[in-house]
């Protein structure tokens, strides 16, 4: 059955496993965690509408260096201090939770602010540009006692979430493959265009695939860890081959499985394909439509045992802002019942390296070794 929809109102709903939290209108309660945006571009506005939107989150203030940004916020958001300084809003004492929604170059600098001030903290993907950056932060939220927190948000959608399950469930038996593919329109170019920025946005595979490795590091967890990575990218742009368009890796696991992890953004629309084979049956599942923010998607999911084909019901919509609102009640959850997060500081980082390491394999040709790269790395 394939499945659209244009509304979502689930008060309490369970996607891959984790229970979260519901959503609300924007008025405050006494005991809401009271969150810190940082960072309301045109992807910050759709994290301050879901952190508006949760039950048990107030948006209490929005740091964000554009006027027209601000002003857009402040239209929106009405009862939310909005400030220019970052700064600022970090040391203030009435803030519970920090946001980071900004250039990938700042994540760094600004993460590390709010977890020095003491704030629990939710880190728009990558995490960091480098390794030894991610070990800092973690070591730093730990010795804070802070809930460190990234954004991959797929773990929190309900297809791909229905797919963990199945796997976890053991439907399918052991996993040996995956296949993530993605084919969409060109990306935009952000901020002061800082998304076509090699220095400020490390490398293009931190940023869409980065999701597609988190996702088949999680598929394959019962198998085991990366350990090698195989990786092939080019671009239309002779002037600027560094901006990847085409990107294909494959991905060795401890235990013989391996992943396949291919992207073009050269196409048009945004359509997502995710098949796993196991040692007793199948998964494939697709999601389309024309952007990742659709409220309209098409989507279906369909597994297999042996010769008996099934075809899983949604009741639901699925896609990128529904999933970011989720990882928002979710989070909120995890700092009131001091659980670990969704994707935790050690799941940011190990999409980093899984990222870099296959950076540096389309720039040597070669297969790396992940722990290989990880020693020169640090």
């Amino acid at each position: 059955m394939k499945y659209g929809v244009n509304k979502y109102n689930t008060p309490s709903v369970s996607v891959g496993g984790y229970v979260v939290l519901g959503l609300k209108g924007e008025s405050m309660q006494a005991n809401d965690l009271r969150f810190g945006l940082i960072g309301c571009g045109l992807w910050g506005s759709h994290h301050a509408a879901a952190i508006a939107k949760t039950e048990g989150a107030t948006l209490a203030a929005i740091a964000e260096r554009s006027e027209e940004n601000r002003a857009a916020a402040r239209a929106a958001h009405s009862h939310t201090d909005v400030m220019a300084d970052y700064g600022e809003l970090v040391r203030r004492d009435d803030i519970d939770v920090i946001d980071v929604v900004v250039p990938s170059h700042l994540h760094h600098e600004v993460a590390r602010a709010a977890l020095e001030a003491g704030k629990h903290l939710l880190l728009e993907k990558p995490m960091v540009l480098t390794v030894p950056h991610c070990d800092e932060l973690i070591a730093l939220a730990r010795q804070k006692q802070r809930v460190l927190a990234v954004d991959h948000e797929m773990r929190l959608s309900a297809i791909w979430g229905k797919g963990k399950q199945l796997i976890d469930d053991r439907v399918v038996g052991t996993p040996q493959y995956v296949l993530l593919e993605l084919s969409r329109f060109p990306y935009r170019l952000g901020s002061e265009g800082w998304r076509f920025d090699i220095n400020r946005v490390g490398n293009w595979i931190l940023e869409e695939p980065i999701h597609f490795f988190d996702l088949a590091r999680w598929y394959m967890g019962g198998v085991g860890q990366p350990t090698k990575v195989y990786a092939r990218a080019n671009s239309r742009q002779p002037d600027h081959p560094e901006l990847q368009d085409n990107f294909t890796t494959i991905m060795d696991f401890t235990g013989g499985g391996y992943a396949v992890i291919t992207q073009t953004l050269a196409a048009f629309e945004h359509h997502v394909t995710c098949k796993v084979t196991g040692t007793e049956g199948a998964i494939c599942a697709r999601w389309s439509a024309p952007d990742a923010r659709s409220p309209e998607p098409v989507f279906e999911l369909q597994y297999s045992i042996g010769d008996k084909l099934e075809e899983v019901p949604f009741d639901r919509v699925t896609g990128e802002v529904v999933e970011l609102e989720q990882q928002i009640a979710a989070l909120v959850r995890s700092i009131r019942e001091d659980t670990p997060p969704v994707a935790s500081g050690e799941d940011g980082r190990w999409s980093v390296l899984m990222c870099l390491a296959a950076q540096q394999s389309v720039d040597k040709g070669v297969p790396v070794v992940i722990e290989e790269y990880l020693a020169g790395a640090c």
